[in-house]
């Protein structure tokens, strides 16, 4: 009879459960095999949800509070196709998130913009994490001083200008605030640009942008509207396969939203692969505003500067 209750006891505890569920909240242990019902549970609180290595094909909404969703090894949780509201595997509209450590891979949606990410509404940290071969790796803001950090990320294999009318685009985020894109890598693009901004202030530092095996691609950064900030000891290299090969930072193409005086682009180094079209602007300006483009390293066959 103890035998059985201390085995009874077991299989009730927080950590059997723990070991059962590949979804677990760490701050009360409890176990779920679905990522939704771990999130629903957080409701408007604060909590971290450790995720288990495997393959998911499951997807979530964040509709409150402050959630982390954290591979229980960086790199093991992958996330898969489904994608929740025909948007994203994280669909998140809480008081902010954190993403740390998770594989996204495979969205595609009718709209022609699935992604591993859609952010609706907070704050957003994504570090250590990697989306894969899909319409969009991350999408989305909301028009207030959001804050955005991405760091140590993989982008791969993302974009598309075929499907739909509109592009798709490895990055593509607006906001009212800020947004800062770090120590990530970008490459294999398959349409759009690697990284589209509608925000008044970025931040985008040692970063990798190659572009060598990339299909129908356009800029490796895209500032829309124009934008203030600093954009530094990146490494690019720009691909033959260009849908617009143009420019390979250009600024206020669509609008003079936001100033673009000051915008520090220094300290980057950018090449042609071979077979490349020749000629492209380092910097392609439409905002007619004083930008501070000052030494970058450029290969044979770029232009540092261009106005249009």
């Amino acid at each position: 009879m103890t035998r059985a209750l201390i085995a009874l006891a077991l299989v009730a505890s927080p950590a059997f459960a723990q070991q059962q569920a590949p979804f677990t909240v760490v701050e009360t242990g409890q176990g779920f095999t679905d990522l939704q019902e771990a999130v629903s549970s957080i409701r408007m609180g604060t909590g971290t949800i450790r995720i288990a290595p495997g393959v998911y094909r499951q997807c979530a909404v964040q509709q409150g509070g402050r959630i982390t969703f954290r591979a229980a090894q960086p790199g093991t949780a992958i996330f898969e196709k489904t994608a929740c509201e025909d948007k994203a595997g994280l669909v998140l509209r809480g008081q902010g998130s954190t993403v740390d450590g998770l594989v996204f891979r495979g969205y595609r949606v009718p709209d022609g913009n699935g992604a591993g990410i859609r952010t609706e509404m907070g704050d957003l940290t994504v570090t250590n994490s990697m989306f894969l071969d899909s319409q969009e790796g991350i999408l989305g803001g909301e028009p207030t001083g959001q804050r955005i950090r991405i760091d140590h990320a993989t982008f791969s294999g993302l974009g598309q200008c075929d499907e739909t009318p509109d592009c798709a685009h490895s990055i593509y985020l607006a906001n009212r605030g800020q947004v800062t894109i770090t120590n990530s890598r970008f490459e294999r693009g398959r349409g759009g640009h690697y990284v589209k901004l509608r925000v008044p202030n970025v931040t985008i530092s040692d970063n990798s942008f190659d572009d060598t095996a990339g299909q129908k691609t356009n800029y490796m950064i895209d500032l829309p509207e124009g934008a203030r900030g600093l954009i530094t000891r990146n490494t690019f290299v720009q691909g033959k396969a260009k849908e617009n090969h143009s420019g390979l930072i250009v600024v206020a193409a669509e609008a003079k939203t936001y100033p673009s005086a000051g915008l520090r682009i220094e300290g980057n180094d950018a090449r042609l692969a071979p077979g490349a079209p020749t000629n492209p602007a380092f910097v392609a300006d439409l905002s007619h505003e004083r930008l501070a483009v000052g030494a970058n390293r450029l290969g044979p066959g770029i232009r540092m500067f261009e106005t249009r």
